[in-house]
């Protein structure tokens, strides 16, 4: 009986040390809405901030929900600015990364972003806590940020449905205004 006690006991503090992401279900998988209003968030905080808010993005749980977290680059400064789970990502070159099927995710996630909406790119990554890459896309977006211009913002979802064109549709609603405003 005690064992029984003490292994559920520890079951329970195992998974209560385990982050949220881990085991995710789509009940817990971020949306396309939740990806672009937390990149337009973030690039709205690094312009208010500036540099003093980068390492902000390492290590805040702001900045990472459900599945998903905001990663912070410079495509010409050709890298990591910050990325709160891969850590050893920062400061690294990251124009030549490549997924495994050879695209080069970062390149096109410069493109995309500089689009006055920003755009989603699709590529393969690996699932927070998982080893083997997954169907990922990511919505990026460049900001302003005081005395280092070229500072993109992204933020994504696993996804094996959607489509980058209806993904790019509905990041371009995002930044319309409403037609029903004042």
């Amino acid at each position: 009986m005690q064992k029984t006690i003490f292994g559920s006991a520890s079951l329970a503090l195992i998974l209560s040390a385990t982050p949220a992401w881990v085991g995710a279900t789509d009940l817990d998988s971020a949306t396309a809405e939740e990806v672009i209003a937390k990149v337009h968030e973030a690039a709205k905080y690094l312009h208010d901030k500036g540099q003093a808010g980068f390492p902000d993005f390492n290590n805040n749980a702001r900045w990472v929900w459900k599945d998903s977290y905001v990663f912070v680059f410079s495509c010409r400064d050709n890298k990591m600015i910050a990325h709160p789970l891969r850590p050893d990502l920062v400061g690294k070159p990251i124009l030549q990364m490549e997924d495994d099927k050879g695209n080069l995710l970062f390149q096109k996630m410069c493109e995309a972003s500089n689009k006055t909406a920003g755009g989603w790119v699709e590529y393969l990554w690996p699932k927070p806590g998982e080893a083997k890459a997954s169907r990922k896309i990511s919505y990026t977006q460049s900001t302003e940020v005081s005395f280092q211009p070229d500072v993109r913002v992204g933020a994504g979802i696993y996804d094996e449905v959607m489509s980058v064109e209806e993904l790019n549709k509905l990041a371009q609603q995002a930044i319309e205004p409403k037609k029903d405003a004042p």
